[in-house]
């Protein structure tokens, strides 16, 4: 079967020749974590080589920005493996019940925000990365307010939906900053 050819191929740049070559067959922890490294890593490809630029809004009136979607994505990693899983009693790292928002509507292009938002979401995946690996298998469970009971396997696939669906937004919001494209 010949694939079409297509205006959008890889998204080209800094770790992007790695990106999809996790295994297409194996077992199913070391699947879902390589697609989730996938979905991680096309994250921060699509940020890449960017500055105070990540702050840019996708379009009036919405308030995604790619440095909103990595501020929003610390604070996904954070509760449902620091919080949920681990059963630590943290707070979010932009978002609270006062300012619900804080991830995406406190992404500014100030230096600080930003290095601090990277930070933030590499601790977090950080964190996630060595849980999983230690977890004995994918059926521990921790218990979430909105979820109930809630597994690793389950928190696993969520991730990966969470960020697919948001890779698309930043696909859209790249395009929009500089006209790059890509898978």
């Amino acid at each position: 079967m010949k694939i079409p050819d297509r205006r959008i191929e890889l998204f080209t740049g800094t770790g992007s020749e790695n990106r999809f070559s996790g295994p297409a067959t194996g077992d199913e922890r070391t699947m879902l974590v390589a697609m989730l490294d996938a979905q991680r890593a096309t994250l921060e490809l699509k940020c890449s080589g960017l500055g105070p630029e990540l702050a840019l809004r996708s379009v009036s009136p919405s308030s995604l920005s790619l440095l909103g979607l990595v501020r929003h994505l610390a604070d996904v990693e954070r509760r449902w493996f620091r919080a949920v899983l681990a059963g630590h009693d943290v707070e979010l790292c932009f978002s609270s019940p006062d300012v619900p928002e804080g991830d995406f509507d406190g992404a500014s292009p100030d230096p600080e925000v930003v290095a601090a938002s990277w930070a933030a979401w590499r601790a977090e995946v950080a964190f996630a990365e060595a849980f999983v690996a230690e977890a004995p298998h994918l059926d521990i469970e921790g218990q979430d307010p909105w979820r109930g009971t809630v597994s690793l396997r389950w928190v696993l696939i969520h991730m990966i939906e969470e960020y697919a669906r948001h890779n698309g937004h930043a696909d859209l919001i790249r395009e929009r900053i500089d006209g790059a494209v890509g898978v």
